[in-house]
């Protein structure tokens, strides 16, 4: 079985899914292989997924890039919620809002403060247009009225350095690419995505605490290509979400900053149509383009 996870090894995608395809190889007593087809934002492997035959043995990790590839692409050669099945939901991965440790804000509300009071001085880094950093910094602009600077990075691993070394002041980033700069004080977290606080962060607030409504974060999850049978589905479904009950399975997530999400196919579909529409309002309303 191959699982094609759309971003190049050693990101937090390509982490979640090597711990995923270990358990399923597991269970079911047969190899599973992960796959990198970077490119396009994940777009290479979801066709390639598309375009395999509906056996189960070629199977997308999808992510939350997937969602929002749907508004930002103006021409796909596939339709998401037409031509995938969904499998079941994984994990949800959060993000923090961070800032260089030289910044004069120490708080959530102080750096707002700060932004309206010095419009367009903060740089914040993003990994690329359409990015979930770019696409947070705009929900958090429309929602707080605060005008800075996207100054845009080819991924998040040329962003965070220039972050660290205050080249740009501020970045919405994923906990499982920060954590470890976080702890050696190289980064200062100001508040997480979520809507809940974060056990690897407890004393980190939400951004939701001092924005009312404001949740984000990244998620991910499994689909077949359409037709795959019922029978299938399910098995894979029943297995993963047998995966995310185990206590060692949790643990090794909860490490990299993630909480499980286990639910049926059915609520992995619904999560994939309200991702669509949420991150759709937000790109067109900041007239995000494709680069």
């Amino acid at each position: 079985m191959r699982l094609l996870v759309g971003y190049a090894a050693g990101g937090p995608a390509d982490t979640v899914a090597r711990l995923t395809a270990q358990w399923l190889s597991d269970r079911l007593g047969q190899q599973v292989v992960v796959e990198n087809r970077a490119g396009a934002a994940s777009n290479i492997a979801a066709e390639a997924v598309v375009r395999s035959p509906p056996d189960g043995y070629t199977l997308l990790y999808v992510t939350v890039s997937n969602a929002v590839n749907v508004t930002l692409y103006d021409k796909l050669n596939f339709d998401l919620m037409r031509d995938l099945v969904p499998i079941a939901s994984i994990t949800r991965s959060p993000g923090v809002l961070e800032v260089n440790p030289s910044f004069p804000a120490q708080t959530l509300p102080e750096f707002i403060a700060y932004a309206r009071a010095n419009p367009r001085k903060i740089n914040m880094a993003s990994a690329g247009p359409g990015s979930a950093p770019h696409l947070y910094t705009e929900l958090f602009k429309m929602m707080t009225g605060v005008d800075v600077i996207q100054v845009h990075y080819r991924g998040s691993g040329p962003a965070l350095p220039d972050l660290i070394s205050g080249q740009v002041q501020a970045m919405f980033e994923a906990v499982a690419s920060s954590i470890g700069y976080i702890r050696a004080g190289k980064l200062r977290p100001l508040a997480v995505t979520t809507a809940t606080r974060l056990e690897v962060l407890p004393d980190v607030p939400t951004v939701g605490d001092f924005v009312r409504g404001y949740e984000a974060s990244g998620w991910y999850g499994l689909a077949a290509p359409k037709n795959t049978p019922a029978e299938i589905v399910a098995r894979l479904n029943a297995e993963i979400n047998a995966g995310l009950a185990d206590p060692r399975m949790k643990g090794l997530f909860a490490d990299l900053g993630a909480a499980v999400l286990p639910g049926s196919p059915a609520d992995f579909g619904k999560l994939l149509a309200e991702e669509t529409k949420k991150w759709g309002k937000v790109i067109r309303a900041a007239n995000i383009k494709a680069e």
